[in-house]
């Protein structure tokens, strides 16, 4: 038998051509950006993916900021009110002379039962608000005259700076001997207290017109009256609204001195009566229903003065 041939040994593969080199890739074209939806997709859409805030969260953002203002503003006095309730429980000050805000707060919603504090609330505010408009009334249009008329200035400025250097309370016992210790004299002191702040300030505001804008209107050749009602009145308003707010404050000030005299109803003699009798949680309730209702009179001017003035730019 013959032997087996040996095993040819394996032949090695050839190696493989070189590829062919890729062609480059054409770059793709830029996408077109996606129109801007608009309407109620877009509210839709921004709801969907949470990129906006929806309306009840700005809702909760613009609480949030009204509540934290008003805790800013009211910060002062809460503390005030506390310091007020806990001196005299800890022994600070005599409670007998400064009770505790508590007490005054318990006072002050007995009288509102009973109806004493209406009937003293609304006498005052008769003679201080009639007092008042009668004042504005007269000064107002006394000022303009004033600011505008150099002649009128120049006769009435020294009498002005007698009366307006003579306290209202220093006459009170003048108005009570000429005109008694009726309603008269009251509203008369009210009127006198008043007048001085709206009606300096009235000349103020017309003596500091912007003379380049009276220049234009003359030259425009407006009238006296067109003139008023176009250049001088507007940029007078906030300089006689400040007279007028100052004048109200005057106006509760004066009668609650006024009141203390000679009279059978009012803040100022519930003060005056609360005193004497020593009841003093009811005199602390109508000293804070004055101040009550002095803060909500000059708020109520400041509401009347932005709608006369809404022309003016906000700071």
């Amino acid at each position: 038998m013959a032997p087996a041939a040996p095993d040819a040994p394996a032949a090695s593969a050839a190696p493989a051509p070189p590829a062919a080199p890729a062609p480059p890739a054409t770059p793709a074209p830029p996408a077109t950006p996606a129109a801007p939806v608009t309407g109620p997709d877009a509210a839709s859409a921004s709801r969907g993916t949470g990129r906006a805030p929806s309306a009840v969260r700005k809702a909760a953002g613009a609480l949030g900021r009204l509540l934290r203002a008003a805790a800013l503003r009211s910060a002062a006095l809460v503390a005030l009110l506390a310091l007020w309730e806990t001196a005299p429980r800890f022994g600070l000050v005599d409670a007998t002379f400064l009770p505790p805000v508590s007490e005054v707060a318990t006072a002050w919603w007995d009288l509102l039962g009973n109806g004493q504090l209406g009937q003293h609330t609304r006498a005052s505010l008769a003679r201080s608000f009639g007092g008042f408009g009668i004042a504005v009334v007269i000064a107002v249009p006394l000022g303009l005259l004033i600011g505008w008329y150099r002649p009128v200035a120049a006769l009435l400025g020294p009498l002005l700076e007698v009366f307006r250097n003579t306290a209202a309370l220093a006459l009170l016992p003048v108005f009570v001997l000429l005109l008694g210790i009726g309603e008269t004299s009251k509203v008369s002191i009210v009127v006198y207290a008043c007048l001085w702040p709206v009606l300096l300030n009235t000349i103020s505001a017309v003596g500091n017109a912007d003379p380049t804008l009276v220049r234009l209107a003359r030259s425009m050749d407006l009238s006296t009256p067109r003139l008023f009602q176009k250049v001088i009145l507007p940029s007078s308003v906030p300089a006689i609204f400040t007279g007028i707010r100052l004048a109200g404050a005057v106006s509760i000030l004066v009668l609650v001195a006024a009141e203390m005299i000679g009279a059978k109803a009012g803040l100022g003699y519930l003060i005056n009566a609360s005193q004497y009798n020593f009841a003093i949680p009811q005199m602390y309730a109508g000293i804070i229903t004055i101040s009550a209702v002095g803060v909500a009179f000059n708020q109520l001017l400041v509401t009347i003065e932005r709608r006369l003035s809404t022309w003016r730019v906000p700071a």
